[in-house]
Protein backbone atom coordinates (compact mmCIF):
# COMPACT_ATOMS: atom_id res chain seq x y z
CA UNK A 1 0.00 0.00 0.00
CA UNK A 2 2.63 2.43 0.94
CA UNK A 3 4.58 1.64 -2.84
CA UNK A 4 1.31 2.36 -4.76
CA UNK A 5 1.14 5.65 -2.46
CA UNK A 6 4.45 7.02 -3.28
CA UNK A 7 4.64 5.93 -6.88
CA UNK A 8 1.23 7.76 -7.38
CA UNK A 9 2.65 10.53 -5.23
CA UNK A 10 5.35 10.52 -7.96
CA UNK A 11 3.67 10.54 -10.59
CA UNK A 12 1.40 13.54 -9.48
CA UNK A 13 4.80 15.67 -8.89
CA UNK A 14 6.27 14.80 -11.89
CA UNK A 15 7.77 11.70 -11.90
CA UNK A 16 8.88 9.35 -14.99
CA UNK A 17 6.21 9.73 -18.19
CA UNK A 18 5.41 13.20 -16.93
CA UNK A 19 5.82 16.08 -19.71
CA UNK A 20 9.15 17.67 -19.62
CA UNK A 21 9.00 21.39 -19.17
CA UNK A 22 9.91 22.24 -21.95
CA UNK A 23 7.36 20.68 -23.52
CA UNK A 24 4.86 22.26 -22.18
CA UNK A 25 6.26 25.69 -22.73
CA UNK A 26 5.45 26.35 -26.07
CA UNK A 27 2.51 28.12 -27.29
CA UNK A 28 -1.08 26.76 -28.01
CA UNK A 29 -2.74 27.43 -31.38
CA UNK A 30 -1.43 27.33 -35.22
CA UNK A 31 1.76 28.99 -36.39
CA UNK A 32 1.40 32.17 -37.61
CA UNK A 33 4.60 33.73 -38.44
CA UNK A 34 8.43 33.52 -38.10
CA UNK A 35 10.89 35.96 -38.02
CA UNK A 36 14.62 34.67 -38.44
CA UNK A 37 17.79 36.70 -36.98
CA UNK A 38 20.93 36.24 -36.97
CA UNK A 39 20.78 34.74 -33.59
CA UNK A 40 17.50 33.20 -33.41
CA UNK A 41 13.96 33.17 -34.24
CA UNK A 42 10.73 34.89 -33.12
CA UNK A 43 7.67 32.76 -33.62
CA UNK A 44 4.05 33.58 -33.07
CA UNK A 45 1.08 31.09 -32.88
CA UNK A 46 -2.80 32.10 -33.42
CA UNK A 47 -5.61 30.76 -32.06
CA UNK A 48 -8.91 32.31 -32.14
CA UNK A 49 -8.87 34.83 -29.59
CA UNK A 50 -4.82 34.55 -28.72
CA UNK A 51 -1.88 35.09 -29.97
CA UNK A 52 1.47 33.73 -28.47
CA UNK A 53 4.86 34.91 -28.64
CA UNK A 54 8.53 33.17 -28.02
CA UNK A 55 11.84 33.76 -28.82
CA UNK A 56 14.48 31.11 -29.88
CA UNK A 57 17.97 30.75 -29.92
CA UNK A 58 19.33 29.39 -33.09
CA UNK A 59 22.60 27.86 -31.09
CA UNK A 60 21.25 26.84 -27.32
CA UNK A 61 23.33 26.57 -24.60
CA UNK A 62 25.19 29.80 -22.47
CA UNK A 63 22.76 31.91 -20.83
CA UNK A 64 22.60 35.23 -22.34
CA UNK A 65 20.08 38.00 -22.14
CA UNK A 66 17.07 36.96 -24.36
CA UNK A 67 13.70 38.93 -24.61
CA UNK A 68 10.16 38.81 -25.93
CA UNK A 69 7.42 41.54 -26.14
CA UNK A 70 3.90 40.93 -27.45
CA UNK A 71 1.46 43.82 -27.79
CA UNK A 72 -2.54 44.10 -28.94
CA UNK A 73 -4.04 47.10 -31.07
CA UNK A 74 -4.83 49.48 -28.05
CA UNK A 75 -3.11 47.25 -24.99
CA UNK A 76 0.11 47.19 -22.97
CA UNK A 77 2.35 44.99 -24.07
CA UNK A 78 3.22 41.61 -22.18
CA UNK A 79 6.94 40.79 -22.07
CA UNK A 80 9.59 38.05 -20.87
CA UNK A 81 13.09 38.95 -20.47
CA UNK A 82 15.94 37.24 -18.73
CA UNK A 83 19.00 35.69 -18.90
CA UNK A 84 17.77 32.00 -20.43
CA UNK A 85 19.59 29.30 -22.25
CA UNK A 86 16.82 28.53 -24.85
CA UNK A 87 13.91 30.50 -24.96
CA UNK A 88 12.08 33.59 -23.62
CA UNK A 89 8.50 33.24 -23.87
CA UNK A 90 6.25 32.26 -23.85
CA UNK A 91 3.68 35.44 -23.79
CA UNK A 92 0.14 35.83 -24.49
CA UNK A 93 -2.07 38.36 -25.41
CA UNK A 94 -6.04 38.39 -26.47
CA UNK A 95 -6.29 39.54 -29.67
CA UNK A 96 -9.56 38.96 -30.88
CA UNK A 97 -10.29 40.81 -33.81
CA UNK A 98 -6.89 42.45 -32.84
CA UNK A 99 -3.55 43.24 -34.67
CA UNK A 100 -0.54 42.68 -33.16
CA UNK A 101 2.93 43.71 -32.71
CA UNK A 102 5.81 41.14 -31.55
CA UNK A 103 9.50 42.15 -30.39
CA UNK A 104 12.56 39.67 -29.84
CA UNK A 105 16.08 40.11 -29.15
CA UNK A 106 18.98 37.29 -28.17
CA UNK A 107 22.08 38.89 -27.03
CA UNK A 108 21.85 42.31 -28.16
CA UNK A 109 20.20 41.16 -31.61
CA UNK A 110 16.70 42.67 -32.14
CA UNK A 111 13.87 41.97 -34.53
CA UNK A 112 10.33 43.80 -34.73
CA UNK A 113 7.36 43.36 -36.58
CA UNK A 114 4.75 46.29 -37.65
CA UNK A 115 0.95 45.57 -36.77
CA UNK A 116 0.30 42.11 -37.86
CA UNK A 117 -2.18 39.04 -38.01
CA UNK A 118 -4.92 41.49 -37.88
Amino acid sequence: MTAAFLTAGALLLGGPGVASADAASVCSGRPAKTVRFATGELRLYRTRQYVCALTVAKNPGARRAMSVSLQPRGGRPVVDGGRFTRQAGPVTVHALHRCVRASGSIAGHRVATGWILC
